[in-house]
């Protein structure tokens, strides 16, 4: 399918500062950008700074005063695997170095906290099918809902007050999966059917050889989700990272499909 994303930026930046900016749809393996711009008004000073492995579109830039930064693409998506189940969970060491630090815990995902959790939840299974264990559980279990969690809210809070926004369920299956020793990591995507539209939070996991997206909310398809930013949790995919002070003026998400 082919998506026509959005995103419009609009911040007062008291004084000069440099600001890193994470919207453009990823360049990769599962979808391709046809067609992209990302413009600022008024004009900027602005540099790329791309990462070669997970395909990622970084722009920094030095604002001042009152900028809007727009970006617009036509994205294709590729078909993706939906089945879990039968895909196996890879030997430590045979996994690829580059996939090896989202076995460790991080800042929002302290899997090392929850590895009795899973072991006595979910022990007797391996692999994709405990990836998916782990997803219905969560879908089962946890209540989607705004004002329980800020940005402090690690997996492990999660898992006690069962109930969070989608960067609350992704730190917690990322949290899961870890402590089942099989690689995940957080992602952000525009999220065709999500309402309202934003730039959704989700997970990958490391199974059969490659990354699979997940959702554990199950608020968007996943043939529906344009990549932007891949990291170890959601410290790693902010849209927007601000060296400095601003305050938000206007900002808006969307994604149409065009067929």
């Amino acid at each position: 399918m082919r998506f026509d994303v959005e995103a419009s930026l609009t911040y007062d930046f008291a004084t000069p500062c440099e600001v890193l900016l994470l919207v453009e749809a990823a360049h990769g393996p599962d979808q391709i950008v046809h067609s992209e711009a990302l413009t600022f008004w008024p004009n900027v000073d602005a540099v790329r700074v791309d990462d070669p492995v997970t395909f990622e579109r970084r722009t920094v830039f030095t604002a001042s005063g009152r900028v809007n930064a727009l970006y617009r693409a036509r994205v294709e998506v590729m078909p993706r695997d939906h089945d879990l189940a039968d895909m196996p969970a890879m030997a430590i060491r045979e996994l690829p170095s580059a996939v090896l630090p989202f076995l460790r815990p991080s800042r929002y995902s302290p899997s090392d906290r929850l590895e009795r959790f899973v072991e006595h939840r979910f022990g007797g299974l391996k692999g994709g099918r405990r990836v998916a264990a782990i997803l219905a559980w969560i879908a089962e279990n946890l209540v989607y809902r705004a004002g329980v969690s800020d940005a402090a809210t690690t997996a492990v809070d999660t898992l006690v007050d069962r109930a969070g926004v989608c960067r609350d369920f992704t730190h917690l299956v990322i949290g899961l999966c870890r402590a089942s020793d099989i690689p995940a990591r957080a992602v952000s995507a525009y999220a065709w059917k999500l309402e309202p539209p934003d730039l959704h939070a989700i997970a990958e996991v490391y199974l059969g050889g490659r990354w699979r997206l997940i959702d554990a909310t199950g608020l968007a398809p996943i043939d529906g989700l344009v990549r932007v930013a891949t990291g170890r949790d959601a410290a790693d995919i902010a849209f927007m990272t601000i060296f400095g002070q601003a305050t938000l003026v206007e900002q808006s998400f969307s994604i149409q499909a065009v067929g």
